[in-house]
Parts: C-alpha cells; sequence; structure tokens
C-alpha cells in the first residue's frame, strides 16, 4: 500500500516500535492479514500519532493506560519499549501505571506493573532489576 497517510504512518510506527519491531511484523504479513496492517498503519500511526495536538510522551501515557485499562497484555511490553524510546523514564512509566490502577483496577495495574518491570529490566533500567542484579 501506498500513499501519503501510510507512508507518514510507516515513519512514524518505525521512529516509536523501532524498525526491528516493524520489520518483523511485515515479514509475518500474510495475504490474510495484510488488510490490517495496512488499516493500524494508516488510522493508528498515519491518523492518530501524526497528529499535533499531543506529544509522543503524552501519546505514550495515554496508550500504557488504555492497554492496561483494556487487559491488552499482549501489547504492552512492545509500548514500554515504545515509551522509553519517547522519553519516558522508568519512574514516569510506573507513575502512568500507578495513576491508572485508581481507574482502571489494581489487578489489571498490577499485571502492567510486571510486564513493565519485566521489559524495563530487558532495557537495562537499573530499578527494574531484582535484587542481587539479576
Amino acid at each position: 500500500m501506498t500513499g501519503e497517510r501510510y507512508e507518514a504512518g510507516m515513519r512514524v510506527r518505525r521512529e516509536v516500535l523501532g524498525d526491528e519491531h516493524v520489520d518483523r511484523a511485515v515479514a509475518r504479513t500474510t495475504e490474510f492479514s495484510r488488510p490490517f496492517q495496512e488499516y493500524i498503519t494508516e488510522a493508528a500511526w498515519g491518523s492518530a500519532w501524526t497528529r499535533e495536538g499531543l506529544d509522543r510522551r503524552t501519546r505514550s501515557c495515554i496508550t500504557l493506560a488504555t492497554l492496561t485499562a483494556l487487559h491488552c497484555h499482549d501489547e504492552l511490553a512492545m509500548h514500554v519499549r515504545a515509551a522509553v524510546r519517547n522519553g519516558l523514564t522508568a519512574d514516569e512509566i510506573g507513575e502512568v501505571l500507578l495513576h491508572t490502577a485508581v481507574y482502571a483496577g489494581v489487578p489489571a495495574a498490577n499485571t502492567a506493573i510486571a510486564i513493565a518491570q519485566r521489559t524495563l529490566a530487558e532495557l537495562g533500567e537499573p530499578t527494574a532489576q531484582p535484587p542481587g542484579g539479576g
């Protein structure tokens, strides 16, 4: 697929998620999944993420909170990495998830904290490392 919105979406998608992640998603695309991949690239990344009304840090905060509230655990690690790429610190990610617990529920946030901690530890974040350096 080509087009201005798709191309802008692919650019932002790569900037936020990283080339490696996007390349894997593109490589796994089949004829069946192609329409969905094109849709999310154009709609989510080319329409929502390219708007000027919010910066990427804020969009990452909203995304983490929404994914937590909706129990979208499979998407959380990817968006924790994106949040770090967008400039959020581990402390800020923790605050977003703690704040989300109040409005979306402690069980949802508890799972999100565990996923975020694992992901941040993989990224080398010292505050996410288990005692003893892990």
